[in-house]
């Protein structure tokens, strides 16, 4: 009996547009979803891709059936794992189970609330650091500073580091990073030399960001752990784990890198949609001086500042941090009646379940107030992912935001310099390509 064939979700006929795919991979998706629909089938590099734009669909392979569904060999762990190894980002299975669980006491939301004081900290001593810049004529690269900001954050409250002066080389290595690993290449590379350049940039930062990790793995063997310590590095090197200094490096970078880069992305575009919906800023001012009346937030204040919580929210509704998930299948499976051999990549875009217009009204506006009481399908809004994967550091992401914007509004105002361009540029995370350079007054 003859082999049954294959039914397929509807997409382009031959090799899809992978330069176009390279020039604008948000275009390309959107593109395939308005044209094709809900389940689209390409062919990229000899790979059979699916993009599932159904909020039901991306709950079955994240989640439903998400052990026939794996991160292996995939663009998210060929971007991500010639720099992170093998962390909890890239890990797969048991391993990936076990470094969960090693890492989640360090993200419960009773840990998190006690971070509040280092969050206010930092974000009060760059403002102090803004001082000389404000209601000048020098614009801030808002960007960078929340960047540096939320890195300054992260390795305090989790790892219990200081890395004070090297947050500038950091970022500047990050956004090497992101240059190499976020573009993609075709087999037929169009720019060879270009690439060169970005896998040179990719080394040296590689190399930078490896030694700062390392460093702060052996400060901590050689001093120990403070008594009563209850950050991440030091229950990671307890006798409990026993991690090995390579496996502590991949956890470490992990944490630092994931930690920080998306939560001042979605600061950033919050700050950017603020200013571009003066009505909705207002509310957000009005919020922060009604409920602090002048003093620093605490966590204890988190419950009083929903119009806080929801701008940001809102902001990575639009510009979602990450915003493609992919996974491979392991064995043969049906999705939406359409049949799924082994090895099929499947492509899940937040960047499309989030503006799709069958599940959001006025999709393309800032709109925060449809997150009150919001009853959304599961896996149509995943700003931090999905199924069993979700963000380990979500709470701590969304506590930590609300803090910075919280005092950053109760002590100045942003404005973007005029004609500055914004564009979102998908690289691992989504950034504003240009940065995001503001004029910062005193309120």
């Amino acid at each position: 009996m003859p082999a049954r064939t294959l039914v397929l979700p509807p997409g382009p006929e031959g090799p899809a547009d992978m330069q176009g795919m390279r020039n604008d991979p948000l275009a390309f998706v959107t593109g395939l979803a308005h044209e094709y629909g809900d389940i689209t089938c390409h062919r990229a590099d000899g790979d059979t891709v699916y993009l599932l734009n159904r909020p039901e669909l991306a709950r079955y392979v994240l989640k439903e059936n998400g052990a026939n569904y794996t991160k292996e060999n995939t663009p998210d762990d060929h971007m991500l794992r010639p720099l992170l190894g093998n962390g909890l980002l890239t890990s797969d299975g048991e391993e990936w189970a076990k470094q969960r669980r090693m890492c989640a006491p360090a993200f419960r939301p009773s840990a998190v609330r006690t971070f509040d004081g280092i969050v206010t900290d930092a974000t009060a001593n760059m403002l102090e650091r803004w001082r000389p810049a404000l209601d000048g004529d020098t614009p801030i690269a808002v960007d960078h500073h929340l960047t540096a900001l939320t890195l300054g954050i992260i390795t305090r409250a989790i790892l219990g580091a200081d890395i004070d002066g090297i947050g500038e080389g950091f970022g500047r290595a990050v956004d090497a990073v992101n240059r190499y690993i976020g573009h993609y290449v075709p087999a037929d590379d169009p720019d060879p030399a270009d690439t060169a350049l970005r896998r040179q940039g990719f080394a040296s930062a590689r190399a930078f960001l490896d030694a700062v990790t390392r460093t702060l793995i052996a400060s901590r063997r050689a001093t120990g752990a403070a008594a009563g310590s209850t950050n991440l590095l030091d229950a990671m090197m307890s006798a409990d784990h026993q991690v090995s200094d390579a496996d502590l490096r991949d956890q470490v970078l992990t944490i630092i890198m994931a930690g920080h880069e998306t939560t001042a992305k979605s600061l950033t575009w919050t700050l950017y949609l603020l200013d571009r919906n003066p009505a909705e800023a207002a509310r957000v001012r009005e919020e922060v001086d009604r409920v602090l009346q002048g003093r620093t937030p605490t966590a204890a204040d988190l419950v009083d500042l929903p119009v806080c919580q929801r701008a940001i929210k809102e902001a990575m509704r639009l510009y979602p941090p990450v915003w493609l998930t992919s996974r491979r299948a392991t064995g043969p499976d049906v999705i939406g009646g359409y049949d799924v051999a082994p090895g099929t990549l499947i492509c899940i875009s937040q960047w499309v379940l989030h503006r799709h217009p069958d599940h959001w009204d006025a999709p393309e506006e800032f709109v925060p107030d449809r997150f009150i009481d919001a009853d959304l399908p599961s896996h149509l809004y995943m700003p931090f992912g999905g199924g069993d994967r979700i963000c380990v550091g979500q709470h701590f992401a969304m506590v930590e935001a609300t803090l910075v914007l919280a005092m950053l509004t109760q002590s100045v105002a942003f404005e973007l310099v005029e004609g500055f361009p914004v564009e979102p540029e998908a690289l691992v995370t989504l950034r504003p390509r240009h940065g995001m350079s503001m004029m910062v007054r005193t309120r």
